[in-house]
């Protein structure tokens, strides 16, 4: 997990920095200067990429974890078997085997909604009118004066 975490990590920093430069790109085209080059614009990409701090975007790793046994309840992940041994540091006990994770049939079909909020499909009696009514209720003044 810790492997998946740090490539959805990267994933989300490289789309931030793309998205920085694709922001200077229309910015350039409504001053109606010329596009900036192939290498301009990785030049810019890797600058945005070195500037993200790394707790900028969403998912720390233990708000990943709870994710993922989501989607492992889901049936969306699913072991494979594989296992590798893996290592800490010298003065703690040995430690668990890692295991390696695929997408399931039923994985790769999920829609980008569904993949970005499954506690819908998990409680689905949770919807968006009882969360609108949670949060009406967290009023700690009145509207009445």
């Amino acid at each position: 997990m810790v492997d998946i975490h740090q490539e959805y990590k990267a994933a989300l920093h490289r789309a931030y920095a793309e998205d920085a430069v694709a922001i200077d790109e229309e910015e350039r085209r409504r001053k109606e200067l010329p596009p900036f080059t192939v290498e301009e614009a990785q030049e810019r990409l890797e600058r945005y990429l070195k500037r993200i701090p790394y707790k900028l975007t969403k998912m720390r790793y233990s708000s990943f974890t709870r994710y993922f046994g989501h989607l492992k309840r889901l049936g969306w992940v699913e072991e494979t078997g594989k296992t590798e041994p893996s290592g800490l540091q010298d003065s703690y006990p040995t430690a668990p085997s890692r295991a390696h994770y695929r997408l399931t049939e039923e994985g790769w079909k999920a829609t980008l909604a569904e993949v970005s909020n499954p506690l819908r499909l998990l409680y689905p009696e949770f919807d968006s009118t009882y969360f609108k009514e949670k949060q009406s209720a967290r009023r700690y003044y009145s509207k009445k004066r």
